[in-house]
């Protein structure tokens, strides 16, 4: 499982069906792909599960107590005070923000280029529009130390997983992690410092901004450490979904040109060269099918974070006793080609309104349940945006010689070596 935990679990799954029993001393784990068990594990029992404390111990360490790590009633009590910055109409406000990252960044971008690093340059664009949304602010210089430190933050956090006890990061040899952390922290920290050192009068209207307004009106549920953790969670969930789904739909884009073709034409007769708004946004359907086959193919969170049961349950007519881990891995669940025929096969289609049903709890990319992602609507709009745009401005191909690129999973799923694709503008 620590060489491949999708390849093996694949192949378990396929020898044994969609729920799994592995006898890790220990503990006890069920792994769960039917999406039927899935919906009533995560909907049906969600009062009687807490995530896994390892997965959450590992998480703390950069994410400290924010909405992501907390459960009971500081978990209840923190997403309630966030959801209404997150529901589909607060996320509107955001995108002329998304749209002017856009812009800034594609004014950078080569007009040519056989090998352009598209994943680094969507990473660097998904963290300039969090930094937007959340601080008022773009990217800054040190925007290659910041990539740099969340790859190695994941590498060092999915590695850790798979040990009941990490070594203390004092340790020689984890100053790749302590150098990762310390980068990121000064990043979060950096801004809300220089927010407080403000004039409130002054604050803009971002979610920094909403966040200290809850630290003013209850100081002793939210202390700036409080909101320095959400911010940290924001900032990361925020970027990397987008940034790795983006990358992935820039090979799928590349790899089929048809698709890529019909999803441009679609935006250039949505748009009439303009930047989208939000009433453009539920117009671009095709577009949308190849994000939402792409969040097939290559869900950014592949695994959910583990659940253990508090008291007994019973799933799918088993009886299991309290304190079972649960496992539930998006992507077997996604690649099923029961749901899915020719599950490797990129097709928009599959989700087209007159297509066959996919059967409910098969394909969610966000999860399902109270611990649905919080965000999942700002990310959609956001990917829908920054897609769009990209088609109005460049085309991509697969480079000579290149093969498709081996998704690996640390924490999040991103090809194994930085993908490159031949960029090449449009006349306009």
């Amino acid at each position: 499982m620590s060489r491949d935990l999708l390849g093996a679990w694949s192949a378990w799954r396929d020898e044994y069906g969609g729920m799994m029993h592995l006898r890790i001393w220990p503990e006890h784990q069920v792994v769960v792909t039917d999406p039927e068990r899935v919906r009533e594990l995560l909907v049906d029992h969600h009062d009687a599960l807490v995530r896994w404390e390892r997965a959450i111990e590992v998480f703390a360490q950069l994410h400290g107590h924010s909405t992501l790590t907390s459960e009971g009633v500081a978990w209840r009590t923190k997403r309630h005070a966030l959801q209404p910055a997150f529901t589909p109409k607060a996320v509107q406000a955001f995108l002329p923000a998304m749209a002017g990252a856009a812009d800034a960044a594609f004014a950078q971008w080569p007009r040519s280029d056989a090998a352009w690093p598209i994943e680094s340059a969507f990473t660097s664009l998904g963290m300039d529009v969090i930094l937007r949304m959340m601080f008022s602010s773009g990217i800054a210089a040190d925007a290659r130390d910041a990539e740099r430190a969340v790859h190695e933050a994941a590498v060092a956090g999915n590695a850790e997983m798979y040990w009941p006890k990490s070594w203390p990061d004092w340790m020689p040899w984890k100053g790749k992690k302590r150098r990762a952390l310390a980068t990121l922290d000064r990043l979060i920290t950096g801004h809300v410092r220089a927010r407080m050192d403000m004039p409130q009068a002054d604050w803009p209207q971002d979610l920094l901004t909403r966040l200290l307004a809850l630290h003013i009106e209850d100081p002793a549920t939210w202390p700036l450490k409080a909101v320095r953790d959400e911010c940290m969670t924001a900032f990361l969930a925020g970027h990397e979904t987008t940034a790795a789904t983006l990358t992935w739909w820039a090979w799928c884009m590349a790899a089929n040109p048809a698709a890529q073709a019909a999803a441009r034409a679609e935006v250039d007769a949505v748009l009439q060269d303009r930047a989208p708004t939000a009433a453009d946004l539920p117009a671009l359907d095709y577009l949308g099918r190849t994000l939402q086959e792409t969040l097939r193919l290559y869900p950014a969170a592949p695994v959910l974070i583990s659940r253990r049961s508090v008291r007994p349950i019973t799933l799918g007519g088993w009886h299991l006793p309290a304190r079972t881990i649960f496992a539930v891995p998006l992507h077997l669940m996604h690649h099923d080609p029961r749901w899915f025929p020719e599950p490797d096969a990129f097709r928009p289609e599959r989700f087209a309104s007159d297509a066959p049903a996919i059967p409910r709890g098969a394909f969610m990319p966000f999860g399902t349940g109270p611990r649905v992602c919080l965000g999942q609507h700002l990310a959609l709009a956001e990917m829908t945006l920054l897609a769009a745009m990209f088609l109005q401005r460049y085309s991509v191909d697969v480079p000579p010689g290149a093969t498709p690129p081996k998704p690996v999973f640390n924490i999040t799923l991103r090809p194994e070596t930085p993908l490159v694709l031949r960029l090449t503008a449009r006349v306009r």
